[in-house]
Order: C-alpha cells, then sequence, then structure tokens
C-alpha cells in the first residue's frame, strides 16, 4: 500500500498547541564549534581549526522536545541532567522553548554533552562527554514517581532511548510502559541497542533500517527482507505499531492485521541526518495526540524528517515550514525553502546566540510581494552593515489592510521561501501588525535599514533602537523597479488602477 500526503484543515494548528505530551529519556546538549581549516598542525599531522562560532542546540530527548515545541505542541520533559554548566544551558533552552522541565540533577553523573567540530559544514571530529552506565535503584525511582504525577495530564508519552542508561533496566522501562497503558495513553519509543524486550507492549517503536536489522539479527537490503523481519518483531513484542525509517527509501509502517504503508521519502536535499529520528518520532506522536490515524500520521512525520534533514546540524522542525506541506497535499516546492523563518520567539533564542559571539544584527522590513531587482539590492546593502540580516514579514493579512484586498500577489509562504533563498538573508520573521514596531522592540537589532526615499525621523522603531544605542541606517534605493508597477502591467487588461505606494524598496505604507 501506498499513501499519499494528507491534507489538514486550518485548525489542525489549534489542534496540536492543544495536546500535551511528555517526552521522557536521555536528555543531551549538542554544541558546534563551526570554524574553518587552513593548515596542518605541527604537533601532529591533523587538521587546525580556527574555531569562529559556538552554537548549542537541545540534543537525544532534548531534540525530540524541541521538536514538539516547534510544532506548537505542550510539552514536559523529564531526563537526568547533572550538577554542571551544561546543565544550566539546557534549563535556559528548555524554558526558552517554553518547555516544562521535570528533569532531575544527579551530581554523579555529568550531563551528556556531545560537542562538534565543524569546518566548512563539515563534520572533522566529535567529542562525548557522559557516564552511560545504568541509572541505579533510588534513581530509577525518582524517575517514575516524577512520571506518575504528569502521566494524568499528558495525552501521549515519547521514551526516548539513545542507550545512556536510562532504559537499561527491563523491569524499570516496563514499569513506565505498563503506567501509561494503564491511562490508556498512546507510547512510543525511539529504540536502541539489539534487545527490544523491554518495549514490549508499547504503542509503536520507530527504528530505522539499521536497527531493526540488528534487532531483528538478519540482513535487510530490500523491502522483500524489511517486511517479514518488522511483522516478526512487531508480534513478538506485542506492538500496536512499527514504523521503520528508511532513508532516501522513505518509511514503512507495519499494523496488526493490515498491508505494509510504504511512504515515499520527500527529502530535496541532504545536508545532516542528526536529529531525524527525532522529528519522526516527534511529529507522528503530536499528530497521532490529536487524533489522526497512524497511516496519515506516518506520512506527515516523513514530511517533517524530508525537511530537517536539509538542515545543518541537530535542528527541530518548525510549524512554519510543515504548514505549506499540510495544507497543500500537492507537492509544495517552497516548503523545503523556509527553514529560515522563526516566530518571534525563535527568533529571540537564536539572536541571542549570534550575539554571544559578537555578530551585529541588521533588521529590515517590508512586503516583498513579487520580489524585484530593487529589493535584492537593498538586501545586499543590509547585509554589509553586519553580520546577520533578519528581514520583517508583512502576513498576508497586514498586507491587505495596507494595500487592499489584491494584495497580496504572493501568498506570505512564498513570499517567506523566496527570501529564505537569498543569501544575505539570515532569517524571515513574519509580523501580523501594520508596522513592525513591536517586533523591533522584541528583537533590539543593533542596526535598523530602511530605503533612502525615507527621512529617517520617519521610520517605524527609530526611537526603540536608538534608547540602547542602536543606529539607523538609510542605503541607496535601485531605481526603475517597483511592485506596484509590475502589478499594473500584469493586471492592465482585465483590471482597473488599484493604485498604492511605490514598492521599489521594502516599506510599512
Amino acid at each position: 500500500m501506498i499513501m499519499t500526503l494528507p491534507t489538514v484543515n486550518g485548525r489542525f494548528q489549534e489542534r496540536w498547541q492543544q495536546a500535551r505530551l511528555l517526552v521522557f529519556g536521555d536528555l543531551m546538549l549538542d554544541c558546534y564549534c563551526w570554524g574553518d581549516v587552513r593548515r596542518i598542525s605541527p604537533e601532529a599531522p591533523v587538521p587546525v581549526v580556527k574555531v569562529k562560532e559556538k552554537t548549542y542546540q537541545l540534543g537525544g530527548a532534548g531534540n525530540v522536545a524541541a521538536n514538539l515545541a516547534g510544532l506548537g505542541c505542550r510539552t514536559t520533559i523529564i531526563g537526568l541532567i547533572g550538577r554542571d554548566a551544561a546543565a544550566d544551558r539546557i534549563r535556559a533552552m528548555l524554558e526558552a522553548m517554553g518547555i516544562e522541565n521535570d528533569c532531575l540533577e544527579d551530581a554523579g553523573r555529568p550531563t551528556i554533552t556531545k560537542t562538534r567540530i565543524m569546518a566548512s559544514k563539515q563534520q572533522v571530529v566529535r567529542l562525548d562527554e557522559e557516564d552511560g552506565s545504568a541509572i541505579n535503584g533510588p534513581t530509577a525511582g525518582r524517575l517514575l514517581t516524577s512520571a506518575g504525577q504528569i502521566l494524568p495530564r499528558v495525552d501521549a508519552v515519547i521514551l526516548s532511548d539513545y542507550g545512556k542508561g536510562m532504559f537499561a533496566s527491563d523491569k524499570f522501562t516496563q514499569a513506565l510502559i505498563a503506567a501509561c497503558r494503564k491511562r490508556s495513553l498512546p507510547v512510543f519509543i525511539d529504540p536502541k541497542g539489539m534487545d527490544w524486550q523491554r518495549y514490549t507492549g508499547a504503542s509503536c517503536i520507530t527504528p530505522n533500517t539499521a536497527e531493526l536489522e540488528l534487532a531483528a539479527g538478519t540482513p535487510i537490503r530490500t523491502a522483500e527482507d524489511l517486511i517479514p523481519a518488522a511483522e516478526t518483531l512487531r508480534a513478538r513484542l506485542d506492538l500496536e505499531w512499527l514504523l521503520v525509517t528508511r532513508g532516501p527509501r522513505g518509511m514503512a509502517l507495519f499494523g496488526e492485521a493490515m498491508e505494509p504503508v510504504m511512504i515515499a521519502a520527500r527529502a530535496r536535499e541532504v545536508f545532516d541526518v542528526s536529529g531525524a529520528g527525532d522529528t519522526v518520532i516527534a511529529s507522528l506522536a503530536a499528530c497521532v495526540a490529536v487524533g489522526m490515524n497512524y497511516g496519515d500520521a506516518a506520512v506527515v512525520a516523513n514530511a517533517a524528517a524530508g525537511i530537517v534533514v536539509a538542515k545543518l546540524g541537530t535542528q527541530p522542525v518548525r510549524w512554519a515550514e510543515l504548514e505549506p506541506v499540510l495544507m497543500d497535499s500537492a507537492e509544495n516546492q517552497s516548503a523545503f525553502a523556509l527553514w529560515k523563518v522563526a516566530d518571534t520567539r525563535e527568533a529571540i533564542s537564536r539572536l541571542a546566540h549570534w550575539r554571544q559571539t559578537g555578530q551585529r544584527i541588521v533588521f529590515t522590513n517590508g512586503c516583498f510581494d513579487l520580489l524585484h531587482p530593487g529589493h535584492v539590492s537593498l538586501l545586499h546593502q543590509a547585509r554589509q552593515l553586519g553580520d546577520r540580516l533578519i528581514v520583517g514579514l508583512n502576513t498576508d493579512d497586514s498586507i491587505r489592510r495596507l494595500k487592499g484586498d489584491q494584495r497580496p500577489i504572493l501568498p506570505g509562504r512564498d513570499r517567506a521561501a523566496i527570501l529564505s533563498a537569498l543569501e544575505d538573508v539570515d532569517m524571515v520573521v513574519f509580523f501580523g501588525d501594520d508596522t513592525p514596531l513591536e517586533l523591533i522592540t522584541h528583537l533590539k537589532p543593533d542596526i535598523l535599514v530602511k530605503g533612502a526615499d525615507y527621512r529617517i525621523e520617519a521610520v517605524v522603531g527609530k526611537d526603540v533602537v536608538e534608547s540602547y544605542g542602536g543606529k539607523v541606517r538609510l542605503v541607496d534605493i535601485l531605481p526603475g523597479h517597483s511592485t506596484t508597477a509590475i502589478a499594473r502591467k500584469m493586471t492592465a487588461d482585465t483590471q482597473s488602477d488599484t493604485g498604492g505606494r511605490d514598492e521599489h524598496q521594502p516599506g510599512t505604507a
């Protein structure tokens, strides 16, 4: 059986925002050291990486929770952290994402940290700090008590097993599954290792092909190999569902008394598969939690995975990226170009990371309806004034209020996708007000940019930016280019002129 992407209505995000999920598992901190290699060390035949920037992401169970939060779900996480700086950073990141933190501190274990040294977008080496020994009895008891207090107020549970000691005990894992099933809560597990008996009775597990091959003890090269191995394991472990991720071959879903569902991969480009399994299990569980059937939920999870593998490093999927795919069952190319789009909360978080490395933030805004050379010139000049360029983008409703019912010509997701494709643009943030004043107040850019046909005194946000020492800059405009003129030319034979401000550069009028 081959399934296609389900079409959902506009209330789907609202349902996700009401979903409550618990993530329980191996919580990690992913550190990325970005740099370049220009020489070989005189001390040993190894490259010297000159570090230019460090960024941090939640990893393991933390990345699962980040994916749920990115989709709008109300999320709680339970895991183990140490008494160290990495734990402090994780707490701050969870708080910034709105994830409820019920993690337990264990002074005898370091917070699991994976440091990746990156040069020219390639991973040079990874450094792991961890204690993978099995948790002791008292710690297991505390974790079960914490879970028991949270289960009555969630709709689904994800167990994220990275083989770091949390689920080493079959008795502990089975106690968790039993507590969930007692409350009729679906339990999703991302498995690890060869012995999966501890997962018996789960609702669904989500191995990749290599993990399934290891657990089944048989080579899997083709779909013909896959089907008997998956069906046998599903029955042996008393699983309702088994979803196998197959990389470039997509996914395969197995359930009781049904034909296997084969789902084709949707990724356009693959930069990094780190964390893709976290995205799969998060989006699958979120869909099931709001009532979607497993077949459709698996197809949505496949689409979400296709988005995150096009990103570099461990990064969660966001509703703004997934929405265009869900709103149209046809292929939507623009959906996969939206990885630069962020909501205000996420933008604030990203900017904090950039500022930690001393980067200057530049902001400009506009409708960018029918992008033309004038827009491109302004964006390029703005980018030259700092290290990161943030573009505030009017929503469709905002443009209609400003320019009339015939605008925008291009919907917001298409305008965002086009801007995201420009090298000069580092982030796109929608705003729904008539002006970007509130967005500027939240983001606090170092430099606010508009076109030279503005007077500095009339630039929205000038007083806010200057109040904390920021600057307002006017850049040259490229004459002879106008969105309004283009729109008139396109509709001259069918529509009367609707007027409107000349959009030779992005504005708010």
